[in-house]
């Protein structure tokens, strides 16, 4: 989760010709695929695409993740670029210590991701449905070493199989102290 702390704002009402108090407070946000599926069902587009959002589809998102409760509506309207990039940072945040090792020639699907998709991917691996709110790249990692784990041993090649029985001989050669 992450904590953004909002200072309290006047501002001028031109129109009432008043001041007007914004409540500053504590924005608890949480970056998961609850918001990600809530945004998606306004916005009708996939959240995970590389195309540059707009300033209101941004700020949308934030109030999507927001988990604090009694929130002034027009806080999101005056968050800072300070305020904005920690909520970047946060998101792109691995989340996780776990790592892959990509294979040659697996290069990335061109499948666009959307929520839906991911919850069929919990559904398929048996994920129970409370890691929708984990943060998005720790559940993500989560589905992708329920696919590592679930796909058939790699065959090995000729190569592969010659070296490895050498190898194996000469293993027991040692331990037998023979010359074969």
């Amino acid at each position: 989760m992450l904590e953004i702390n909002i200072a309290p704002i006047e501002l001028w009402d031109e129109k009432n010709e008043e001041f007007i108090q914004i409540k500053g407070g504590k924005l608890v946000l949480e970056h998961s695929l609850v918001s990600m599926s809530k945004w998606e069902a306004k916005w009708m587009k996939p959240f995970l695409s590389s195309k540059e959002k707009t300033i209101e589809e941004t700020i949308d998102y934030v109030r999507f993740m927001t988990v604090s409760k009694n929130v002034d509506e027009r806080v999101y309207e005056y968050l800072s670029d300070e305020n904005i990039r920690a909520i970047n940072e946060y998101i792109n945040q691995p989340m996780t210590a776990t790592w892959f090792h990509e294979e040659k020639g697996g290069g990335k699907s061109n499948e666009q991701i959307t929520s839906e998709l991911v919850y069929y991917w919990m559904i398929c691996f048996n994920i129970p449905f409370e890691c929708q709110k984990w943060h998005f790249n720790r559940l993500m990692t989560l589905i992708r070493v329920c696919e590592e784990k679930n796909k058939p041993p790699k065959k090995m090649s000729k190569k592969e199989i010659m070296a490895r029985n050498n190898r194996l001989n000469d293993e027991r050669r040692k331990k037998l102290g023979t010359k074969g």
